[in-house]
């Protein structure tokens, strides 16, 4: 079962928390402090924003912290008005148990340049209710993540 808005502010930890960011079944995250484009790290904050170079993808940092109790999963969608400007998101599930901000990947589809203000909402995020607690919530690699958290993947040879 999905949550309501009102079940999302009452149960789910979110902050900063943002009346303007809640929605009737979700809550809008928004563009954070940090960024990972074409290698470099940056401060989104300082710089106001960060751009998307076209045919490029980047990690974006939420502004929110996160934290799912043992029985509630999230599923993240783009927002569409992003979605219709060439964006496409590549997220996983976020799974109970899980407590940080969030690092998502963009691509930018189209010719242009996009830009994401700090701060911008940019990513839906619904809560689903599991029929009960899960035996094993998340506890892995990105758990407690405050800043941009690249890929902890070993690759083997």
């Amino acid at each position: 079962m999905m949550l309501p808005d009102w079940k999302i502010e009452k149960e789910i930890l979110i902050e900063p928390f943002s009346k303007e960011s809640l929605q009737p079944a979700g809550y809008d995250l928004r563009v954070g402090k940090e960024a990972y484009v074409e290698g470099k790290l940056i401060d989104v904050e300082e710089a106001g924003n960060v751009i998307i170079p076209p045919k490029k993808h980047a990690l974006i940092l939420t502004l929110e912290r996160v934290k799912l109790p043992d029985d509630v999963m999230g599923d993240m969608k783009i927002r569409s008005s992003l979605a219709r400007e060439g964006i496409l998101g590549s997220f996983a599930w976020v799974d109970p148990g899980w407590d940080g901000n969030l690092t998502l990947m963009l691509f930018n589809a189209s010719n242009e340049p996009v830009v994401l203000e700090y701060g911008e909402r940019f990513v839906q995020i619904a809560f689903i209710r599991l029929e009960e607690p899960a035996k094993r919530p998340y506890r892995g690699n990105y758990q407690g993540s405050r800043r941009i958290a690249l890929s902890k993947r070993r690759v083997r040879k």
